[in-house]
């Protein structure tokens, strides 16, 4: 049953994407993580799974998943760029966010299982400048390890410094604390180059005396780009937020329990409509407050933050956070699973249009869709747009299939006994006296007999017996050939002419 399930969801995937790329042939491709089932059980040489049902998987298991994954998407997207439609630089798919399927999550990380997943896919950590928008992807299931106790020691490496576990919460630390820095050389490295310029920093070629005064000075050329360009965090983790935060009407498995108001507002706090605030073995279903609020505070300026897996849509607002653009919070979308098999009926991705132009000056340009030229200020209109874009429902295409051959085959049945009742009715018509060939008409006043009548004359011949005792007609002798069809046998009576006028002989 696995692999019939296995091969209709690689082919449900295959056949979207594709229709995906020739539709509406994006710039950019993004996943959230959990680009695995069991990544984080299919365990590299000298490291041994915990669960003794995945001891038989290991390395080549793993590298077959990873085949069947570019199988899946990355063929199609290298066919989709060797035609020749985007063959421009701009053109990105990202894959390296990892979830908690790929790797685990906080102390159940094993390191050599990251290390192998990040040479596959790239560094989970990383910043990309797409449509002049900067994209922040964190491994928050690395960083949620920080602060998790020791189950030997108690200790926690968020409180007490290094602790046991830093090795896989240290790289993310890392990276937060440098990313404004980092941020600002990708931003003006993604500008240069949009502009036709020199990609890196022009750097001084001087002869310097050791204790030369300028020696401390920079000797290179430190480019600040005058455009600080909108902040995109992508996590796979969610946000912490309260429980019983709604997550508005597009959820699928647990619509709004109840309508909107006249304003179009719905509950604040509604249970069923939220993602459940809890953790368990390997998953945890949001952040921790204390790694949510490291995260805005360290990368700054954040607008956007888009999640994963949860499988299905939720959209919320962090009113305890500011945004730059306004609006009374960060506003952060769970994207909904793009496979049919995740406990989602209509799965789906989320499509971005982004619009935030630049002029010669690296400044942005004031007429910008839904901006205002008189305003003067910078990030005050919307640049980012998100649609949510629904697949079709293979489990109902499925359902409606078993229904019609159930119908089809009910009718056939049917059928088949209504033409069997049919035919033993005319047989039983069609029969008479339990005989199956055809019988003659019998006097039962006068019985025949076996022999003819003595005839009054010794040169007659008798005349043969036309009747059998079972009541069946008998062929008489003189019809029967004897030399083949059309010619007459060797007892065959010439006219009378022939033998004389013989009065007692009645052949003819």
């Amino acid at each position: 049953m696995s692999t019939i399930t296995r091969f209709h969801t690689d082919y449900y995937m295959r056949k979207s994407f594709s229709l995906v790329q020739n539709h509406l042939d994006p710039t950019t491709v993004i996943f959230l993580g959990d680009l695995f089932d069991g990544g984080r059980e299919w365990m590299p040489p000298g490291v041994a799974s915990s669960d003794p049902h995945w001891r038989r998987y290991g390395e080549d298991f793993w590298h077959k998943e990873y085949k069947r994954f570019g199988n899946i998407f990355f063929n199609e997207w290298l066919r989709r760029g060797f035609e020749g439609f985007r063959a421009d630089s701009h053109r990105k798919l990202l894959a390296s966010l990892p979830g908690n399927h790929d790797l685990g999550l906080g102390n159940g990380i094993n390191v050599p299982v990251r290390k192998r997943f990040n040479a596959f896919f790239g560094e989970g950590n990383r910043i990309d400048v797409v449509g002049n928008h900067t994209f922040v992807s964190l491994d928050t299931v690395s960083l949620s390890a920080k602060g998790q106790p020791d189950p030997a020691t108690g200790r926690q490496g968020a409180t007490d410094g290094e602790g046991y576990n830093e090795e896989i919460w240290g790289p993310v630390e890392e990276f937060l604390t440098n990313v404004k820095d980092t941020k600002t050389r990708t931003i003006g490295r993604a500008i240069r180059v949009q502009n036709s310029r020199v990609e890196n920093n022009l750097l001084f070629h001087q002869v310097l005396e050791l204790r030369d005064p300028l020696i401390s000075k920079s000797v290179h050329t430190a480019y600040t780009p005058k455009a600080n360009l909108p902040t995109v965090v992508l996590t796979h983790v969610p946000l912490y937020r309260a429980s019983g935060t709604p997550c508005g009407p597009l959820r699928e498995r647990f619509p709004p329990s109840t309508k909107p108001s006249e304003d179009g507002e719905y509950l604040e706090n509604d249970p069923q409509n939220a993602i459940r605030v809890e953790r368990g073995v390997q998953y945890q279903n949001v952040l921790v407050p204390e790694i949510s609020n490291e995260i805005i505070d360290k990368v700054g300026d954040v607008e956007f933050v888009f999640s994963g897996d949860d499988h299905d849509y939720c959209e919320v607002v962090h009113r305890g956070y500011t945004s730059p653009s306004g609006g009374g919070g960060i506003r952060e979308i769970t994207v909904k699973s793009f496979s049919w098999a995740m406990g989602v009926r209509r799965p789906g991705f989320l499509m971005l249009s982004l619009w935030n132009p630049l002029d010669e000056k690296d400044r942005f340009e004031p007429q910008s869709p839904n901006s205002d030229p008189r305003s003067g200020s910078e990030h005050k209109h919307p640049t980012i747009q998100t649609h949510l874009c629904l697949l079709p429902d293979q489990l109902s295409i499925f359902i409606r299939y078993a229904i019609l051959l159930a119908i089809t085959l009910l009718a056939l049945l049917v059928s088949a006994i209504r033409s069997t009742r049919h035919d033993r009715n005319t047989a039983s018509a069609s029969s008479t006296n339990g005989h199956i060939l055809p019988l003659t008409s019998i006097s039962a006043s006068k019985p025949k007999s076996d022999t003819p009548p003595p005839s009054p004359s010794s040169n007659r011949t008798p005349k043969p017996n036309t009747h059998s005792n079972n009541g069946l007609a008998v062929r008489s002798t003189a019809s029967r050939t004897r030399l083949g069809y059309g010619f007459p046998g060797t007892d065959t009576y010439l006219p009378s002419s022939l033998h004389g006028d013989d009065p007692l002989d009645e052949r003819w």
